[in-house]
């Protein structure tokens, strides 16, 4: 058993790798930082295939689904990626270029050539790593909650295509809210949030997907926000969520 995992040198995707080693899945792990990955290969029980390559360049999504291709991979995560706190106006362009790179298009890349690989073979998971901030618009980190409102969307009808297909291959969205991780750090943020710690969200997250859910919310506090999110009026959820935002800067 093989499970393919982008973002995996640190938080999330770290602990993700982590968790699935115990259940007797070898990792493929895909970061920008190899020294991470070597770190990661000696805390795991099973084999780690470390492959260094920036998901924002669109020949390395190819390059890596070219190299891992013919292996037998059971499970893909998509969980690169990364966020920019701030007014959008203010905001660095490239950067956020960059970031719609890194959280829509390699993560759409590598859901259509692993889906196309698994549908012929009849089988295996794709994960792909949202967030709730994808189920309502986000004042001060506007890009990311809407690249990962792309990510939820792209995959909930991707999900309805595969079930009218009858194959037996599974497409699920998690979609955490604050987690112990990085994020914040790129983010710029400078204050802390109340989160959970990313092994309890790796866990809950694996077995979630296992049980074929379809869009998984780790924690109620989370699950009531995506709740709120669709029955509160929209400027109600805006003005929160800049409020919350505005704790960060």
């Amino acid at each position: 058993m093989t499970a393919f995992i982008t973002g995996a040198s640190s938080g999330l995707g770290y602990q993700l790798a982590k968790h699935l080693s115990t259940l007797g899945y070898d990792i493929i792990a895909i970061a920008r930082r190899g020294d991470r990955l070597e770190k990661l290969a000696g805390e795991i029980e099973t084999r780690l295939t470390p492959i260094v390559a920036d998901l924002s360049v669109e020949s390395e999504c190819h390059r890596i689904f070219d190299t891992v291709r013919d292996s037998d991979i059971d499970i893909v995560i998509n969980n690169a990626g990364f966020g920019l706190l701030g007014e959008f106006s203010k905001a660095d362009l490239s950067r956020e270029m960059q970031m719609i790179d890194v959280n829509c298009r390699a993560p759409h890349i590598l859901t259509k050539l692993f889906l196309a690989k698994f549908l012929e073979e009849n089988k295996g998971y794709i994960l792909n790593v949202c967030s709730v901030g994808g189920f309502m618009p986000g004042p001060l980190l506007a890009s990311y909650y809407a690249t990962k409102a792309y990510l939820v969307s792209l995959t909930r009808a991707i999900h309805e295509e595969i079930r009218h297909s009858g194959k037996n291959v599974y497409i699920g969205c998690a979609c955490p809210g604050p987690i112990d991780t990085e994020f914040n750090e790129v983010a710029s943020g400078k204050a802390k949030i109340k989160s959970r710690p990313a092994s309890w969200v790796a866990e809950y997250c694996v077995r979630k997907m296992l049980a074929r859910k379809l869009t998984i919310i780790p924690g109620l506090e989370v699950k009531l926000s995506a709740i709120g999110a669709k029955l509160l009026p929209a400027k109600l959820m805006m003005r929160m969520t800049y409020k919350i935002q505005k704790k960060k800067l």
